[in-house]
């Protein structure tokens, strides 16, 4: 029996434990066919087998995949396979050591979130009509948005007495109900104070209630209410990249990372735990 008929038996013991064991889908087993028969053809062509793959001979395969345009993600799922198999192979007495171990394999970085640009950011605080008590309250939702890096859900959740005018701060309540206390920027707190003085009192029947934003009813707005504002005044805007709800927090974070500010600061302003999150 050659080689590679030894191989695909190999291959073929390892999808039926994987079936047998864990109930892996016929999509699943079809994936890592796939992945360990291309790893295979690689290493015929070297004159290799499956259990003794050579130390070079993924690396200078992933290189070569990667100058023929394969995306890193793909380069990970196949590793994915791969490290499963040789796992499963030491487990079963079949090699004395994980082959891979000693290989570096290529990190796949997070794709990083769609932002904007600091001349569109102004022209989507711009967009609404502040002459009208919605557009003036829809202002001052996103100056305060951008302004602090707030999650929407923080925002909707603001309550009147969230802000402090004369210290010009924001008491945000985030995940985890941490609390943490954001400077508000003179821009932003200019236009909450506008708002106060006018567009709140004309939108809600009782002024004593809680939220600093009201939606219907004089209640809290929802998030998803205010995520198809943002989506309205971006078309007004003439913006048509994707945006996400995080877009203006984003935002906020990469234009103050782009002026200098230390990373830690972003961190605490944020309300992130872990710094790696921010980075």
């Amino acid at each position: 029996m050659s080689g590679r008929d030894d191989d695909t038996q190999l291959i073929d013991a390892f999808l039926d434990a994987l079936w047998l064991d864990q109930g892996a889908s016929e999509h699943t087993l079809s994936a890592y066919r796939h992945d360990l028969q291309a790893w295979c053809a690689c290493l015929t062509e070297r004159g290799l087998a499956l259990l003794e793959p050579g130390g070079e001979t993924l690396p200078d395969w992933l290189e070569a995949r990667r100058r023929a345009g394969y995306q890193l993600r793909s380069n990970a799922r196949l590793l994915s396979s791969l490290r499963r198999f040789y796992r499963w192979a030491l487990a079963q007495g079949m090699c004395d050591a994980d082959p891979l171990t000693e290989v570096r394999l290529p990190r796949v970085h997070a794709r990083l979130p769609d932002t904007l640009d600091e001349a569109e950011v102004e022209r989507l605080l711009e967009a609404p009509d502040v002459e009208t008590p919605l557009g003036l309250r829809d202002r001052a939702m996103l100056e305060l948005l951008y302004a602090c890096g707030l999650r929407v859900s923080e925002l909707v959740g603001l309550r009147q007495d969230s802000v402090n005018l004369r210290q010009g701060v924001v008491r945000v309540r985030g995940k985890g109900d941490k609390e943490r206390l954001v400077p508000m920027g003179e821009e932003a707190q200019r236009w909450i104070e506008r708002y106060l003085r006018g567009g709140r009192g004309q939108l809600m029947d009782d002024i004593r209630q809680a939220p600093l934003f009201t939606g219907r009813r004089d209640g809290f707005m929802t998030r998803q209410t205010f995520w198809h504002r943002i989506k309205h005044y971006a078309r007004l805007a003439g913006i048509d990249k994707p945006l996400s709800p995080h877009t203006l927090r984003h935002a906020f974070a990469t234009h103050l990372l782009n002026h200098g500010a230390n990373l830690r600061v972003v961190q605490l302003l944020l309300g992130h735990s872990d710094l790696s999150t921010t980075q």
